[in-house]
């Protein structure tokens, strides 16, 4: 049964949740990974893409208590902080010689900082790099502004773009599956309210991103159903530019669950690769997986590693324990040694001339 469906998937037909399933479960990591190298190489031949990035995480006090986070703190907590506009936009101007191309904002749900802090953020940091790209604030972070500026999803959208936002990070997604999210993130928006923004922000030309968090107490289905309704969505309005499978960091967090292993990684980046046909985009995002899977995640249907970062703080509070930023040079040598071409690209996955 496998390969059959390993031979429908090669021929580049689309699969059922069903086909996914059996090949999740049952398929040969190996025969899998084939197929998967095979379609990320029919759309990018041996090129792997990497941004030359800067992320910003503004403030780590939130309302909410996810289950799996170990970046959340609570206003009073000895080691919370909030950096104003100022310290923002310094933390981006101070490395003016360095070519960031895209600067990555997310934070908290902090109950502190008005409506206005946040479209002032983005223009801070879009007038400090004007040739970089914004792409700031989750879909659980609109629908937040939304709630504090009492308007809708739809205005919290317009008043950022007009501020200067390019477009939206993935994260927040986790799990769709309503009973899941109510053990992982009961006080979070539900995966149905994540897909409303994002598929407002395509309508309104902002371009996002899509994520899972994957190998805590989800089953196989539970990220099959996720990734039919991302392709779903992808579907309708084609505003998708990536999608990023995130492994769940066991650390210093209260859902005390296992993690994936390297194979659990590969075999949910070949799976992605082969299911989520209109996606042109899947990363292997080193900060979570490590360098070394993520290099791997290249010949099991990645076609992109992130980029520098410079300083992430959200996957380390939660033990990863990959470095927190690297070099230009270091993550193109990374690429180079898995057997691919390094292009360095824009946050809408443009090649960069060099």
């Amino acid at each position: 049964m496998p390969a059959r469906i390993l031979d429908k998937a090669a021929q580049g037909e689309r699969l059922t949740l069903d086909d996914a399933l059996i090949l999740a479960q049952e398929a040969d990591i190996h025969s899998l990974g084939r197929v998967a190298l095979a379609r990320r190489t029919a759309r990018h031949g041996r090129n792997a893409y990497f941004v030359y990035n800067q992320h910003i995480n503004y403030t780590n006090i939130c309302q909410n208590a996810c289950r799996f986070c170990a970046f959340s703190r609570q206003s009073g907590d000895r080691d919370a902080y909030t950096l104003s506009v100022s310290e923002a936009v310094e933390r981006v101007s101070s490395r003016r010689e360095d070519p960031i191309r895209e600067v990555h904002i997310v934070g908290g749900l902090n109950p502190n900082l008005p409506y206005e802090y946040y479209p002032e953020l983005v223009q801070g940091v879009k007038n400090a790099r004007p040739a970089a790209s914004v792409k700031a604030f989750t879909a659980v972070e609109v629908a937040f502004l939304a709630e504090r500026g009492n308007i809708s999803p739809r205005q919290v959208l317009e008043d950022l773009r007009q501020a200067g936002l390019d477009a939206l990070p993935g994260g927040g997604a986790e799990v769709f599956s309503p009973a899941l999210r109510q053990k992982l993130c009961p006080e979070k928006i539900s995966g149905q309210q994540w897909l409303n923004i994002h598929q407002l922000a395509h309508e309104l030309g902002i371009p996002s991103n899509a994520t899972m968090l994957f190998g805590h107490v989800e089953t196989w289905w539970d990220r099959l159903e996720h990734l039919l309704a991302l392709r779903d969505l992808q579907d309708r309005t084609a505003g998708f530019l990536c999608f990023i499978p995130l492994p769940y960091q066991p650390h210093h967090n209260e859902l005390r669950a296992k993690g994936p292993d390297g194979l659990d990684i590969l075999r949910m980046l070949a799976i992605s690769r082969i299911f989520l046909d209109n996606f042109a985009h899947l990363k292997a995002y080193w900060v979570m997986t490590g360098v070394k899977a993520a290099q791997m995640g290249l010949w099991y249907g990645a076609d992109d590693l992130d980029g520098t970062i410079v300083e992430e703080r959200i996957g380390h509070a939660a033990g990863a324990t990959s470095p927190k930023g690297m070099t230009r040079d270091q993550i193109a040598q990374a690429i180079v040694q898995s057997g691919f071409t390094p292009v360095e690209r824009t946050s809408h996955f443009e090649a960069v001339a060099q």
